[in-house]
């Protein structure tokens, strides 16, 4: 048998395995991908406002605020930071500190807008949510003005915006550019007369809680309309917080912000424009970090707090007031599917993660951040 013969009998004797041709592949291979433009894409808008409150927030960027490098850098150095001042405990407010959820927004309801925003040139991107004053000293070096407590998420939206990753990363921009200009900002006041007070710096964060304290600037920029009225904007006031959860089906008020005012009763013009409401609702459960049911009263980590009804959007940050005992028990953060039987509920935070930032009464901290 010559040599050939041989060799084609012994790869007879093992099996033939397919192999892929041509014809085997079913449609069109997929095509190169186009690399992205260089103008970002994502929610940016020309610098053309289409609201007041666009107008206002892109022209208070022209002030000394704080700019967002700088904040950005704060936030991730002060994660977890704790503040050598206390938050009072206020479980049980007097009747001078309670809300009065049927008042009207020219007598202050604690509750304010916080806006981030960065402007390149004809390009911009502006990011708001709520928050809320606390009852605590402002004790930053160098630091005078209130202290407002809200979510992060906004912060994080604008900060991994492409207009904030192609601007901010860009080593030939410097902070003195006309054409760049970025800051967050504090708005209180009436629908009619905003005040902007800039945000100085961020006193600490909690980025696994979706919590930051805002230290805002003792100097305002105002409207034509509050500058011509002083008095409606003088002080924000602080709102009592509790260290205590409440129970499983306690009634709480919840403040609920919208774009367009709803058919329904109750709504009442806010500030930028917007619709504001304390709607009713109910705390249902708590949850810990790895979506266990928790107990309050145990030794359970409550790190979310599930309520009804499901908040808007701009509501995030905004306080979950105990409708009984009048104080702030928890943090709305947005809606989250809690498993396919109870379907989509109100997510927050409990009231008592803010003291996580605070030191305890009467305690004096050895080691400083």
């Amino acid at each position: 048998m010559s040599l050939l013969h041989r060799v084609v009998a012994r790869r007879s004797l093992h099996r033939q395995y397919a192999t892929v041709g041509s014809k085997t592949i079913l449609g069109n291979p997929p095509k190169i991908p186009v690399p992205a433009p260089s103008i970002p894409q994502d929610g940016t808008q020309p610098l053309i406002p289409t609201s007041i409150l666009n107008k206002h927030i892109l022209s208070s960027l022209d002030g000394k605020a704080t700019t967002l490098p700088s904040l950005i850098e704060q936030y991730t150095e002060r994660h977890g930071r704790v503040l050598e001042s206390s938050l009072s405990y206020e479980s049980r407010p007097s009747e001078g500190r309670k809300l009065k959820f049927d008042e009207g927004v020219e007598l202050g309801d604690g509750v304010v807008m916080v806006a981030h925003a960065l402007r390149y040139r004809a390009e911009f991107k502006i990011t708001v949510c709520s928050g809320f004053a606390l009852n605590a000293s402002n004790e930053l070096s160098g630091s005078k003005g209130t202290l407002f407590l809200t979510c992060a998420h906004t912060f994080e939206e604008i900060r991994n915006s492409r207009l904030a990753l192609d601007v901010l990363s860009n080593p030939f921009l410097s902070s003195s550019d006309t054409q760049h200009r970025s800051g967050s900002f504090i708005i209180s006041g009436t629908p009619d007369a905003p005040v902007f007070h800039p945000v100085s710096s961020i006193a600490s964060a909690l980025h696994r809680s979706d919590l930051m304290i805002l230290s805002a600037s003792a100097s305002t920029y105002t409207s034509t309309a509050s500058r011509l009225n002083p008095s409606i904007y003088s002080s924000v006031h602080s709102l009592p917080v509790s260290p205590y959860p409440a129970p499983p089906g306690a009634a709480i008020r919840a403040h609920f912000v919208v774009d367009k005012k709803p058919a329904e009763n109750g709504w009442k013009p806010w500030v930028g424009g917007t619709w504001s409401k304390w709607v009713k609702g109910k705390v249902l459960e708590y949850k810990d970090f790895a979506g266990r049911e928790a107990q309050p009263g145990t030794y359970d980590s409550l790190s979310h707090l599930l309520f009804q009804p499901l908040p808007t959007p701009g509501s995030s940050g905004g306080p979950i007031i105990d409708e009984e005992s009048g104080a702030v028990i928890g943090v709305m953060l947005g809606t989250r599917m809690d498993n396919r039987v109870a379907g989509v509920r109100g997510w927050g935070v409990p009231s008592e993660t803010i003291f996580e930032m605070f030191s305890l009464p009467g305690l004096t901290l050895k080691n400083k951040f």
